[in-house]
């Protein structure tokens, strides 16, 4: 099976490099490797100048120079067109540093023809679990990382019903079908960043695409180093946070108009929970514009980035 993997980038050559070096490792040979640099033409020479020829024995890679910073969904789409005749995609963030056997996992679950798309276990550096997939809460627009915060020690026993739990994969590591592409179509360009993995995953299975997981595929994830976002609350930056609170209400708009009023008083409720009880004001008035914009139905990325 041919492979294209799909890194979309923002001045961040240096992750970029990272994730070339533990992608050479692969026990899959069948890849190249088309990255989207979203940050400009200083950015683009700068990681050009910066590329290897090839991902060890003879795997190409190729990088595209973006026309604008077109958001994630944008850099990744670019990317699929590039590679009109791979047989599958992996959609991966340069700031991962996958295991040398995580591709050839994905694919050997994906070969076994009950699903169309596949993810894998996402892990901090620290040791604990970014998410074995994940599972969207539809009235209250929210995103649930499985197994998150969790030591790897657990995963056995959290992979047993991960697959039957998860409805969409984690953005940072997603394998995707020629299949799954072509009845689904590309990620939505006007979510910019954040909530589009999940957009395009319940897309897709209201048209009968099925999602599976890859136990034994392990992608260490350094969350965040070209986004801005950081654990801590009340150092989270106006993008991360009004782009947030903005697209889940745009999932629900898209997905489930019906329960947009309803999702509308939860996401209230919850970003008062989640920012004014840890003293984080300046996110509560990220978010809360956020989901104002959201409400108004607004898309692509702010007027203000």
């Amino acid at each position: 099976m041919h492979v294209a993997i799909a890194i979309v980038g923002f001045r961040n050559p240096d992750d970029i490099l990272g994730c070339l070096d533990a992608l050479a490792l692969s026990t899959h040979g069948d890849f190249e490797v088309v990255i989207c640099e979203n940050g400009g033409p200083e950015a683009f020479a700068a990681l050009t100048a910066r590329l290897p020829t090839d991902v060890g024995a003879g795997r190409p890679i190729r990088a595209v120079l973006a026309m604008s910073n077109l958001g994630y969904a944008g850099g990744v789409n670019v990317c699929l067109r590039e590679t009109p005749g791979a047989d599958a995609w992996w959609v991966l963030n340069p700031d991962t540093v996958p295991d040398p056997t995580a591709l050839r996992a994905m694919i050997a679950r994906l070969e076994r023809g009950d699903c169309d798309a596949v993810g894998s276990v996402v892990y901090t550096g620290r040791g604990t679990i970014q998410s074995v997939g994940g599972r969207w809460l539809g009235v209250l627009a929210r995103a649930v990382s499985i197994g998150h915060g969790q030591p790897l020690e657990c995963l056995p026993a959290l992979a047993v019903d991960a697959e039957a739990r998860q409805n969409y994969l984690n953005g940072a590591s997603m394998l995707v079908s020629a299949h799954f592409l072509e009845v689904a179509g590309p990620m939505r360009e006007d979510y910019f960043l954040y909530c589009e993995e999940v957009e395009w995953c319940l897309r897709a299975q209201t048209r009968g695409l099925r999602l599976g997981f890859a136990v034994e595929a392990r992608v260490m994830h350094h969350q965040g180093t070209s986004t801005g976002y950081t654990a801590e609350i009340r150092r989270q930056g106006r993008m991360p946070v009004y782009l947030n609170e903005r697209n889940r209400l745009l999932v629900t708009r898209d997905l489930t108009p019906r329960w947009l009023p309803l999702t509308a008083v939860f996401a209230i409720a919850l970003m008062l929970a989640r920012f004014a009880r840890r003293g984080a004001w300046r996110q509560l008035g990220y978010a809360l514009q956020g989901w104002q914009a959201g409400l108004r139905g607004e898309r692509g990325p702010p007027a203000w980035v």
